[in-house]
């Protein structure tokens, strides 16, 4: 994937050109109707900001809720339709807590890219979580829908039955009154998600299906590397 060097804000917090995805970041998660896109040079990022239509709010942008499937998909890999991308994640913890890892592979415009890394002392879901949010910090073309297939139902449903958006509005604590687990993890997963148009499929894991046995792959790779940082957001 042709990396982004240069991101345009038409209508976010302060609109502008940004030269980091980090700074361009804070100016659209959660702002509705952020428009913005990835530029590889400033003259066509300028070029996009001045163009007509370039400041009028996407339809429905910041509004749309993270839909869900809960089909187990076949055991081939689909492909991406022209325009969209494409994200598989996994995570996992040895011993649950123990070392962890997480997977993930980004496909969009026919290019693949893969992430992961791991934890000292973690959860499964903690990682199954990381996967799910380092794709979405490392997604560039925002503006494009995206489809992100994970076998964790505690993600999937934590996010699409909107259980996470209720703990936050009630200041993280459940409606049996005890603490959501993860407030860390969640708030930011909510926060990535925001003016995306996203869809959460879950897929069986462990059936066979190449990208997802990839991801685990990676996941189990990572959490037996030495010298792992610490998870501090873990509270063991």
């Amino acid at each position: 994937m042709a990396a982004k060097k240069f991101y345009a804000i038409a209508v976010g917090r302060k609109p502008g050109i940004y030269e980091n995805w980090p700074d361009a970041q804070a100016q659209v998660t959660g702002y509705r109707g952020a428009r913005f896109k990835g530029f590889a040079d400033r003259k066509a990022a300028e070029a996009w900001l001045q163009a007509p239509g370039a400041t009028k709010p996407t339809a429905g942008a910041g509004r749309r809720p993270a839909r869900a499937s809960t089909r187990a998909s076949a055991a081939g890999s689909p492909s991406p339709k022209d325009g969209e991308v494409m994200i598989y994640t996994d995570g996992g913890a040895r011993f649950n807590p123990g070392p962890g890892g997480y997977g993930v592979v980004l496909i969009y415009n026919g290019e693949r890219k893969e992430l992961t890394g791991g934890y000292r002392l973690t959860t499964n879901n903690r990682m199954e979580l990381m996967g799910c949010i380092v794709a979405l910090r490392n997604l560039e073309p925002r503006d494009k829908p995206v489809t992100l297939y994970s076998d964790s139902r505690y993600v999937v449903n934590g996010i699409c039955k909107g259980w996470a958006e209720k703990w936050r509005k009630n200041g993280w604590i459940k409606s049996d009154k005890k603490p959501a687990v993860n407030p860390d993890l969640w708030a930011e997963l909510l926060d990535l998600t925001a003016g995306l148009d996203i869809t959460f499929k879950w897929v069986k894991g462990h059936a066979g299906q190449p990208l997802n046995e990839r991801c685990d792959e990676l996941a189990v790779a990572s959490a037996a590397q030495k010298d792992l940082p610490d998870d501090t957001g873990y509270k063991g």
